[in-house]
């Protein structure tokens, strides 16, 4: 019997264990991480970015270099933008004439012609004119070499591998060339400018007349922007781009697309046309399908932070920190925030955050936020007093300003000192005010009668008596006749009272 129990007991420890193992394989199985990418294009090259992060989201051949035709403006837009203000004035060279117009996009510019830098970036972004490039270029560089050296190296501080510029508007040069990738890397930092946003989004724009010219109205030549050649290929989530053409290079393409709180770039290079259009239509609703924007500060407790390296010195200041509710992070939507790998390091000099929380996931990066130091005497404590499930610590503060303490005791001792000063001069203050006090009228009018009892002459009242006697009668007389006088005697007076 013993032996029987034994038996049971060692067949149940062996289901318990390989229960848990194929449980532990089922839990890995579905824990894997799937990142969506099962839709095909007819480009040669295809990214689609998603701005706020610069997570890729798709992509094809994003890493090959392929020539990028007038997609190469947004660069000289980007640079013409950070170096200089819009209403300076930009002279059009016989070269930027000459060389540049004919047979290519242009508006027809002259030599000479003075033009404000604003209206030439319209008329570079929008007609895609290459006399105005060409002008921008030699008024931001001083000459186009130096533009172009510009141009290289600003690719490189954004971290562009495989690109080269050799002019600033795209016309055929076999060492000029990008990526899929860089170009939407140069995409993503220009888009961050309002005013390349406000162009790049117009659909028509009215150059002013100037020294040479009159007005001229500029037409955007996207046609997922714009229905000015034709209406097939609009798309209503579109807010901006530049197209790209030449034989050597094919249809090029940058387009800036908005949807569902999320702002995503796609670059098509070596495309044919209308593949360009539709290929970058299809992937933008594969991506806002398929993912969505978290904002990092919704998900993340900062005491889960406290025993990481780059925040351990602000553990015991943990009231004091919070993380930039601007961070977000992309994910497929098959995929939770949990789902994803959290690694916090430290800010980069000079940046006003004290670290730096990112997040990967498929291999992935996916975007992250700043933790920020509050030292504002304004600064918001949104991290106590809040339910744990709300990101909350549940401690309980009072929160202390030391400066409107201090003016409180300023004020106080203030107030203090004057009802000092008020008590020593209290005797003075009675005194002053007896003396100027107003006597009540009544009073007034009794002691005026007093007085002049007091000090008229006997007289003066005998005057005063017989004011209404006429001055020409003595006391004995009136109305010109004796008065009568009668005299009674004591017992009379009595008699008559």
């Amino acid at each position: 019997m013993k032996s029987f129990k034994r038996w049971i007991a060692t067949a149940m420890a062996g289901l318990v264990t390989t229960v848990g193992i194929f449980g532990a394989a089922k839990m890995d199985v579905q824990a894997e991480a799937y990142w969506p990418s099962n839709v095909e294009v007819n480009s040669g090259a295809a990214v689609v970015m998603e701005i706020e992060t610069g997570t890729i989201l798709y992509e094809k051949n994003m890493n090959q270099s392929y020539y990028p035709a007038s997609i190469t403006k947004v660069m000289t837009a980007l640079l013409a933008l950070e170096n200089c203000d819009l209403d300076e004035i930009i002279t059009f060279s016989e070269t930027a004439v000459y060389e540049n117009e004919g047979d290519t996009s242009h508006i027809a510019r002259e030599v000479g012609e003075e033009m404000t830098l604003e209206s030439a970036l319209y008329g570079m972004m929008l007609e895609s004119a290459n006399e105005c490039a060409w002008a921008i270029g030699e008024h931001v560089g001083g000459t186009m070499n130096e533009f172009v050296n510009m141009m290289n190296a600003r690719a490189k501080e954004l971290g562009c591998s495989g690109t080269h510029f050799c002019n600033p508007n795209g016309l055929p040069d076999a060492d000029h060339y990008v990526t899929a990738r860089d170009m939407a890397l140069i995409a993503q930092v220009a888009y961050d400018i309002p005013k390349f946003q406000e162009i790049c989004g117009t659909r028509a724009y009215t150059i002013p007349a100037d020294n040479k010219k009159e007005a001229y109205n500029c037409n955007n030549t996207h046609g997922m922007i714009s229905n000015h050649r034709g209406a097939s290929h609009l798309y209503e989530y579109a807010v901006g781009g530049k197209t790209g053409y030449t034989d050597e290079a094919g249809n090029t393409l940058v387009t800036y697309a908005k949807k569902n709180g999320m702002t995503l770039v796609c670059v098509v290079l070596n495309s044919k046309n209308p593949a360009h259009y539709e290929d970058t239509e299809r992937l933008f609703e594969y991506c806002f399908n398929n993912f969505s924007v978290k904002r990092v500060a919704d998900y993340v407790k900062l005491p889960d932070l406290e025993d990481e390296n780059a925040v351990g010195a602000l553990s015991d200041k943990i009231d004091l920190i919070r993380i930039d509710p601007n961070g977000v992070v992309v994910l497929p939507n098959t995929a939770s925030f949990e789902d994803a790998e959290m690694e916090v390091s430290p800010a980069k000099k000079g940046s006003k955050a004290v670290a730096k929380v990112t997040y990967s996931y498929a291999g992935k990066q996916i975007g992250g936020a700043d933790i920020i130091y509050e030292k504002s005497k304004k600064a918001p404590y949104p991290f106590h007093n809040l339910p744990e499930e709300e990101g909350g610590t549940k401690i309980k503060y009072f929160r202390i300003d030391f400066k409107t303490i201090l003016c409180v005791v300023l004020i106080a001792g203030l107030l203090l000192l004057l009802a000092y000063a008020i008590h020593l001069q209290s005797g003075r203050i009675l005194l002053f005010i007896h003396r100027h006090a107003k006597k009540p009228s009544s009073y007034r009018g009794k002691y005026r009668k007093i007085n002049r009892r007091k000090s008229t002459p006997a007289s003066r009242r005998q005057v005063s008596r017989n004011r209404n006697t006429p001055r020409s009668m003595s006391g004995n007389e009136r109305d010109g006749k004796p008065i009568k006088r009668t005299h009674y005697s004591n017992t009379n007076r009595r008699k008559r009272r």
